[in-house]
């Protein structure tokens, strides 16, 4: 009976700081998103959690360790600024394009600057290599599942050329280059990104050649 009512009790603490951990996780994010990195402190985020630094410190022991567990649970459940939803690889009609830029646009404006910081740092700290590993196989099968009408059409390494293109089209460095670098506004990255991935779509067909560059081919003498 005491054996019985110890497992219920830890049972119970289990998830009581699972919970906890939760809250934390969550409100760093919301931190990050209202402040960015560097604009939220472990005294913000114990009062956004209801907890205290101490339960924090005790969980995640750094801010450092907090911010990449908050990022990975982030990243494993999506993220949307647009809705109360997970969504940061929300379902997609599938070949639908401009639902599919939409929707990464709309990750990388929620978190593609604190991705872009940690690709940075990746060298200087390893602990960010799972993360951001998973994050790049994510954006993969994304990638795969958004795009499968587009990708069906091609064979062989055909297939894999789009889906490379696809990969880079719809990457954070892009998105980073087109809103940062060259300083466009979101419409206009959207419309750069439709366009990349609309002319990558058309340039080849199922055997990985130019239709042109085909043409092209038919049309020459014989020797």
């Amino acid at each position: 009976m005491k054996a019985s009512k110890r497992a219920y009790v830890m049972t119970a603490r289990s998830a009581k700081a699972g919970a906890t951990r939760e809250r934390i996780c969550e409100s760093v994010m919301d931190l990050y998103q209202e402040h960015g990195m560097d604009g939220f402190t472990l005294d913000g985020v114990a009062s956004r959690a209801g907890t205290t630094v101490q339960t924090v410190l005790r969980a995640f022991k750094s801010k450092d360790n907090l911010v990449i567990e908050a990022l990975n649970r982030f990243v494993r459940k999506g993220a949307s600024h647009t809705a109360e939803r997970p969504g940061g690889f929300a379902p997609t009609p599938p070949g639908d394009i401009a639902a599919a830029v939409n929707e990464i646009v709309s990750v990388y404006e929620t978190i593609g600057d604190l991705v872009m910081r940690n690709l940075n740092n990746e060298e200087r700290n390893p602990a960010l290599k799972p993360l951001l590993a998973q994050g790049r196989a994510a954006h993969g099968a994304w990638v795969k599942s958004v795009f499968a009408p587009q990708l069906k059409t091609r064979n062989g390494s055909a297939r894999v050329q789009l889906r490379n293109c696809l990969l880079v089209a719809t990457d954070v460095y892009t998105w980073k280059i087109l809103r940062h670098d060259l300083g466009l506004a979101r419409p206009a990255v959207e419309a750069a990104i439709r366009q990349m991935i609309a002319a990558i779509a058309k340039s080849e067909d199922t055997n990985g050649t130019h239709p042109m560059a085909e043409l092209v081919g038919r049309r020459k003498p014989a020797a």
